[in-house]
């Protein structure tokens, strides 16, 4: 598999509990920074009622479309997608949008986009799910996300774990409400939101 992920492979059991619990009424869903494309191929087989559109940047979109060479009748055609881009899929709106370890990799002005893409590219009263480790009142999570940190900035410094505080803010700020914080294995956290209005 191109760009495998051992990561991936560890967590995709547990978010798929949780996706299965949350996303019972959720139709179709994108997911932002498909990678391997590991979990959605997972998650197809685990929630086959649910279409699945996944996507990623160009950088890593061909890594992306072998492995999805072979697709379930229930994942669609890979996107590309680029937060920068003022608009992602025209006249197309999902359920739910799923993403998994991209807001620590991504700078916070990416940060911000992803938040008012989620909010153009949702259903009113879809769900905005966000899988990783942040945060709060600016104190880390545990010992191997302080050091996890220090990895990420010296790796690129406009990047990092981010606070759960200023993240919630950006989604209120897009007419999202928590719905969620679940405590997720490896210190990570499952955060979901609603769109309203």
């Amino acid at each position: 598999m191109n760009n495998y992920s051992p990561s991936s492979d560890r967590n995709k059991d547990a978010i798929a509990e949780q996706l299965k619990r949350v996303l019972t009424d959720c139709q179709n869903v994108i997911e932002i920074g498909s990678g391997s494309g590991q979990h959605v191929m997972h998650f197809a087989r685990e929630l086959p009622h649910i279409t699945w559109q996944p996507s990623d940047l160009s950088d890593y979109f061909d890594a992306l479309a072998l492995n999805l060479t072979l697709l379930p009748d229930n994942i669609l055609v890979p996107q590309k997608l680029d937060l920068s881009q003022t608009y992602w899929l025209a006249d197309v709106r999902f359920d739910a949008m799923f993403s998994a370890n991209c807001l620590h990799i991504m700078a916070w002005q990416h940060v911000v986009d992803f938040f008012v893409r989620a909010s153009n590219q949702l259903s009113c009263g879809g769900l905005l799910c966000v899988y990783g480790p942040f945060r709060y009142n600016g104190a880390f999570t545990s010992a191997s996300n302080a050091n996890f940190q220090q990895w990420l900035t010296l790796r690129d410094p406009e990047s990092g774990i981010r606070d759960f505080e200023a993240v919630n803010q950006q989604a209120a700020n897009n007419g999202f409400t928590l719905l969620e914080d679940v405590v997720m294995p490896a210190n990570n956290q499952l955060l979901i939101w609603q769109k309203q209005g």
